[in-house]
């Protein structure tokens, strides 16, 4: 059967956002999963589900394994993890050398390494990491989002807007979450609800109350731009600080620009993304 093509740019995603690099780097020194997860500061199954995920993004095998031993067996990179690895290298340097140049120029070193994640969920939120509650094998990761320095003062007296993001204790970790951390909110659009501000709720299945429900968090906004449709209307919002967002209400939600609302995110639409500035 002949060797699947090795897909750079799909494993590249995670070169500079988390640790599934570093841990297939630790492979090819120590030829020992137990041993790159010992390394990295993550556990041994969190290591196995970084290489699963770096082969799916792959296309070919990067690790080859051996079964048995006392740490879970040896292991050692193909063809295709040396090249990866090789292309990481390069990638990181020239991506150092052009952030070394922008660096200074005020907003442009991080607004380059934000537009660096290609997503096709439209509300993408640059957020601080303010604590994280571990349940079992889940993870809550609390975050404020970040509004900007005058936004941020502005607000400070009033409950932060803030949102959470559910996931397992090995993405936790391959992450390296921890509080004051810098990372980015991803949610689809059609995972946002948008009801009217103050009135009624607008989703059909919703109360009148505007309590989300539990692993729900609100988000008050001013609606910018309205789209009709019949499946529900398209709702541009704007948060405090400037932030953008965009949600969906119920076909017919009378709402215009201008309109007060409340965009109701689930936990567990919540996607958290890093970018290394």
């Amino acid at each position: 059967m002949p060797a699947a093509s090795l897909s750079l740019s799909d494993a590249l995603g995670h070169a500079l956002a988390d640790k599934r690099i570093d841990i297939l780097r630790q492979i090819g020194a120590c030829g020992s999963i137990s041993q790159a997860a010992r390394a990295v500061g993550v556990s041994y199954k969190a290591a196995w589900q970084a290489v699963d995920t770096l082969t799916n993004l792959a296309g070919t095998p990067l690790v080859a394994r051996a079964v048995g031993g006392a740490g879970g067996g040896g292991a050692q990179l193909t063809e295709a993890g040396h090249q990866l690895l090789a292309a990481a290298d390069a990638m990181a340097q020239a991506r150092g050398a052009v952030l070394s140049r922008w660096q200074t120029t005020p907003h442009a070193g991080s607004a380059l390494a934000r537009l660096a994640v290609r997503t096709s969920m439209r509300n993408q939120l640059p957020c601080v990491v303010e604590r994280l509650t571990v349940q079992g094998q889940l993870v809550w990761v609390h975050l404020r989002l970040g509004l900007g320095d005058e936004a941020a003062a502005a607000t400070e007296a009033k409950a932060p807007a803030a949102l959470a993001s559910r996931i397992t204790l090995e993405s936790a970790e391959l992450l390296g979450l921890q509080p004051g951390l810098a990372v980015q909110a991803l949610c689809k659009a059609t995972a946002v609800r948008v009801e009217r501000r103050g009135g009624v709720a607008l989703a059909p299945t919703a109360t009148p109350s505007l309590a989300a429900p539990a692993g729900s968090h609100r988000l008050f906004a001013k609606a910018t731009r309205v789209v009709r449709g019949e499946a529900g209307d398209e709702v541009s919002a704007e948060l405090a600080g400037g932030l953008q967002m965009v949600g969906f209400a119920a076909p017919g939600s009378g709402l215009r620009a201008g309109s007060s609302v409340v965009l109701v995110v689930e936990d567990n639409a919540v996607v958290l993304a890093l970018a290394d500035a």
